[in-house]
């Protein structure tokens, strides 16, 4: 019973591990590489777009990974076979993480020199690509990190955002079987939030999880609070999500730093409920909060007796003083892409025997994947393994 809520498990220890592949992302064969190779390096949670579509690559990633786990333990990665939370991501308002980059390429000059097309971290912009048969941006890549619009000499890049609309899509996903919901909102909507809330409130019960993402802003603890009053009383697992320094934490180590700042001014609030940090995450963030003595140590954590582990849906029974976990996004998919950019090659050049080339059918490419993964999601697990 225990192995079902592992992921819970790991929000109480202080080694919770999230990939977010993307609120925007819908391009199906990288969520189903990423979610696979993740979740046999041990992460608890995965975190997609709200869209059928989406989430049935995620959870066919999930299936193949439980039979893989007995590879996966003889390899020495963390995974046993017990499935990390499948979350989508919802939107109250207009939010960078729920927009597309678009723009006309008829109007690029010949000699331009492109720089929209190398600063692309989803490698989503394309100028004659043989294998797309297209110019310009592939809509399911792009996650809407908006790099690409300073750049452009022309100003001709714009961004296209959308909202999730509650009344359709949240019967929709939450008939998906998903495991938690994460909404995305900022200081000042509280009343786009409670519409949001109410649209999910009748599966609420069946969620095991609930993540509340939000940017700093003045009045940001008052509002969090307004928030909790809405959604209380609980019956899953609350997340504070701390989301720093949205979509760059590929960008440089020192984008962390807007994400643990943000994560300390929500711990000194004493909030019920679990703290995550994100928005600026990569490999320097574990080690910035073991610095600052914000992880839980591993010492002592069976304080609350055997029979906790059997009671993990609760929330957190009072305010935390350390961080949760740690959610990875544009850092963690970058990590993978040489892997799924030779993925797709093979998918080009084998077409004539299979159109598409899956990375459990590479064994190869798998666990190049899994120890990359790896060496992500073991960072903050070492601090439950010494």
């Amino acid at each position: 019973m225990t192995d079902l809520f592992a992921p819970l498990q790991s929000l109480k220890q202080g080694d919770w591990f999230k990939l977010i592949c993307g609120a925007s992302f819908q391009h199906l064969p990288a969520v189903r590489s990423l979610t696979l190779a993740y979740t046999l390096a041990g992460a608890d949670c995965i975190d997609v777009a709200a869209d059928p579509a989406v989430i049935a690559a995620a959870q066919a990633a999930l299936q193949v990974a439980r039979t893989l786990a007995k590879d996966a333990q003889k390899r020495g990665f963390g995974y046993k076979g017990n499935s990390p939370f499948l979350m989508v991501s919802l939107n109250d308002g207009e939010d960078p993480h729920f927009r597309k980059a678009e723009f006309n390429p008829t109007e690029c000059p010949t000699d331009c020199p492109r720089p929209c097309e190398r600063i692309c971290p989803a490698q989503a912009i394309v100028f004659n690509s043989i294998k797309e048969d297209f110019s310009g941006v592939i809509s399911q890549k792009c996650y809407g990190c908006g790099r690409c619009i300073p750049v452009c000499p022309y100003g001709i890049i714009y961004t296209s955002s959308y909202m999730s609309t509650p009344g359709a899509i949240a019967p929709l996903v939450m008939s998906t079987g998903v495991d938690a919901v994460e909404i995305h909102t900022k200081v000042g909507r509280l009343a786009e939030f409670e519409q949001l809330w109410q649209a999910i409130s009748p599966w609420a019960d069946q969620l095991k999880l609930l993540a509340i993402s939000c940017p700093d802003g003045e009045g940001m603890i008052e509002y969090l609070r307004a928030v909790y009053d809405l959604i209380a009383p609980l019956k899953s697992a609350l997340i504070w999500q701390t989301d720093g320094r949205p979509m760059s934490g590929d960008i440089g180590d020192g984008t962390t730093i807007a994400a643990v700042k943000l994560g300390q001014k929500v711990l000194a609030a004493k909030l019920p409920g679990y703290v995550q940090l994100a928005g600026g995450t990569n490999s320097y963030t574990v080690a910035k909060l073991k610095a600052m003595g914000l992880l839980k140590e591993a010492e002592g954590q069976e304080a609350g007796g055997r029979g906790e582990g059997f009671f993990p849906l609760l929330p957190a029974a009072c305010p935390p003083s350390s961080i949760a976990g740690v959610a990875y996004g544009s850092y963690a998919r970058v990590l993978l892409s040489p892997i799924l950019e030779e993925l797709e090659n093979k998918e080009v050049s084998n077409t004539n025997v299979k159109a598409n080339v899956r990375l459990e059918e590479d064994d190869v490419l798998l666990w190049q994947a899994v120890e990359l993964a790896h060496s992500l999601v073991s960072q903050i697990k070492s601090q439950q393994e010494r």
